[in-house]
């Protein structure tokens, strides 16, 4: 018989699109330090530094040892996109459809499974930078063209709406927004909200609305996109139990689809992930429906944070920091330290033990650059007319 020849397994092209999330690897770095013996303050990690509420825990292990432990619907168990729907309809102030709703198990699949229905190769999606790199990462992978929208600093990190328009062409298929916005805690306000509907008009764009922190507010309040008329059905809203319950572990969400992507996008669920763990969805239900005071007083306690550590920054004089609106992270501006963002935060677990990210772990954008030099990297990366 012929002798068989071993050859290299040899990965698809588009393996080569994908980023990562440098949360992660910092966290196991520290993680290791710890298993050394060292002592660890995590700022890495975007998760709330509580303990998921004892009535959720209660309501998921009496799901588990009362045998929801077995496959459900991949859409979700309808009892858990109604409270989601009720839930999410009564903030908005926007009627919700549970039908309308789709259970996912994390934050990256309730992202990526809308990218496939929607995005064909070539299109442009607008994303927030600095932001989430796993939006910059799906919208490569699926073969779109990423444009990076700023919140890099004006007005307390609000979105500038005159600087994403200039980025809306005819190409523009998504439009991603995240407000409280992960890393800076910057918010959009209502007429933020207006003023964009307003430059998107009737073109074939969507908006894909990430309102994971949508609870916790320290200082306005949260505008939906969706409340501006005509932009409901043109928008695809992801929300979950993660940030707000302190279920970073449990990994359930959930995404209000849009009419056109209703379909489609179960089907990408089915073949991506199947199903959200039945006892998961479960304790989600308690989440929404039992008391809310673990969440009042999580948001009490981060705001008190954002305060005493903005303080901190202002007074150090050599990485002043804007207070956030919402979310529960901090953006310190270190230009003053003369230290690039990734030396000083391996600097920072190595010698202080504290763990945290560089600016640039959440996209180009996050060193600072100018709006002139923003424009400028526009132009060098836009192709076509």
């Amino acid at each position: 018989m012929p002798k068989a020849t071993q050859s290299e397994l040899r990965l698809a092209r588009r393996m080569s699109r994908l980023g990562t999330e440098t949360a992660f690897e910092v966290l196991v770095k520290a993680r290791a330090l710890e298993a050394k013996g060292r002592d660890i303050v995590h700022l890495e990690i975007g998760e709330p530094d509580f303990d998921t509420p004892r009535n959720v825990i209660d309501a998921g292990v009496k799901a588990l040892q009362g045998g929801w432990t077995h496959y459900g619907p991949s859409a979700g168990l309808p009892k858990l996109r109604e409270a989601v729907a009720h839930d999410a309809g009564g903030r908005r102030g926007v009627r919700s459809i549970p039908l309308r709703w789709l259970s996912c198990r994390a934050a990256s699949p309730s992202f990526s499974s809308p990218c496939w229905p929607l995005i064909e190769e070539g299109d442009e999606v607008i994303y927030p930078n600095p932001g989430f790199p796993i939006y910059e990462s799906m919208i490569d992978f699926v073969g779109g063209k990423a444009r990076p929208g700023s919140f890099a600093g004006r007005d307390g990190f609000r979105l500038d709406v005159g600087e994403l328009a200039a980025l809306i062409t005819d190409r523009t298929k998504v439009i991603i927004l995240n407000s409280p916005q992960n890393p800076t805690g910057g918010m959009m306000t209502e007429q933020d909200v207006r003023d964009l509907a307003g430059v998107i008009g009737d073109r074939d764009s969507h908006g894909s609305l990430r309102r994971i922190y949508s609870r916790l507010i320290f200082e306005g309040k949260h505008s939906s996109i969706m409340s501006v008329d005509g932009m409901k059905d043109r928008t695809i809203l992801l929300d979950g139990f993660s940030k707000t319950y302190a279920m970073t572990g449990w990994a359930a969400w959930a995404t209000e689809l849009c009419v056109r992507s209703c379909n489609p996008r179960r089907a990408a669920v089915t073949n991506s992930n199947s199903c959200t763990a039945s006892f998961t969805q479960v304790a989600g239900i308690e989440a929404l429906n039992g008391d809310q005071a673990s969440v009042d007083n999580m948001n009490a306690d981060s705001a008190a944070a954002a305060t005493a550590f903005t303080q901190v920054s202002i007074r150090s004089r050599v990485s002043p920091c804007l207070k956030p609106k919402g979310a529960f992270y901090m953006f310190p501006n270190i230009k003053e330290t003369g230290w690039p963002s990734k030396k000083l935060a391996d600097a920072l677990l190595d010698d202080a033990g504290v763990a945290c990210l560089s600016g640039t772990a959440f996209g180009a954008f996050g060193r600072g650059i100018p709006a002139l030099q923003r424009r400028q990297f526009h132009r060098e990366h836009r192709e076509g007319p």
